[in-house]
């Protein structure tokens, strides 16, 4: 939808750049409001150059948003795909690389997890870079930074896979007790969350998000393909392919 201060400037351009008629001919020696008459008159005779007007700038914007993740995609690949910090599931050595970002209280991503995990274990050959992108509260941001700890003790897939399908909200006493069932050593966890290192991964997430432009979760990044938003295990395996064959110049 457009706004109307939008559809204002449209409406300006489109008078601007219309083609006279054979009676305008010598508009630079008629005054302005025999100009402007003559404009509004033929727009008036032809309101579909408005359409047609705003349907080209929303495909350059559309077309222009694209070419611009896309090419943040390729400034941000190490940092995407390659960053040390950002816990790595499905299989390390894959062919593709699908990243990830989440937050444990996000009812998308707690309906995309089982459909992403199931084309992952299907396919075989995919790594999934996990990036904690805790956006609805303390309580994810706390989520987060406990995941990350377990990771310290090699148990982030476990305590992600418990996060992730966790029913109702979370608060510390819930996510401390997810850590206890996972095994971990509380003391540990709560140094661990703590860290520098910890919270410096969630803030180069939000930073990489807000580069690509992903302002909600969950947001999948495969090659150069950014996809917002929850998708089903068939997309998920579409994505794979069209990855494999865009390698291969396909």
């Amino acid at each position: 939808m457009m706004s109307r201060p939008l559809r204002a400037a449209l409406i300006g351009l489109s008078l601007t750049a219309v083609t006279l008629p054979a009676a305008a001919a010598e508009p630079a020696q008629m005054d302005r409001k025999a100009v402007e008459q003559i404009v509004r008159d033929y727009i008036l005779q032809n309101p579909e150059i408005i359409t047609e007007a705003i349907t080209i700038l929303q495909q350059r914007e559309e077309e222009q948003a694209s070419q611009a993740v896309s090419q943040a995609v390729k400034a941000n690949q190490q940092e995407l795909t390659r960053s040390p910090g950002s816990p790595v599931l499905g299989n390390p050595k894959g062919d593709v690389t699908l990243v990830e970002f989440f937050d444990y209280q996000c009812g998308y991503c707690k309906r995309a997890h089982p459909q992403r995990s199931a084309a992952v274990k299907d396919d075989g050959k995919v790594r999934v870079v996990m990036k904690e992108f805790p956006i609805l509260g303390p309580a994810s941001v706390e989520a987060s930074k406990a995941a990350l700890a377990a990771a310290k003790q090699g148990k982030y897939a476990e305590m992600h896979e418990a996060l992730i399908t966790q029913q109702g909200p979370l608060n510390n006493d819930v996510i401390r007790d997810v850590a206890r069932k996972v095994g971990l050593d509380m003391d540990r966890l709560e140094k661990d969350m703590k860290s520098a290192d910890v919270q410096a991964e969630i803030d180069a997430n939000y930073k990489l998000a807000q580069a690509l432009n992903i302002r909600g979760t969950p947001g999948f990044v495969v090659g150069e393909t950014v996809v917002p938003g929850m998708i089903g295990r068939d997309a998920f395996t579409e994505l794979f392919a069209a990855e494999r064959a865009a390698q291969k110049g396909g």
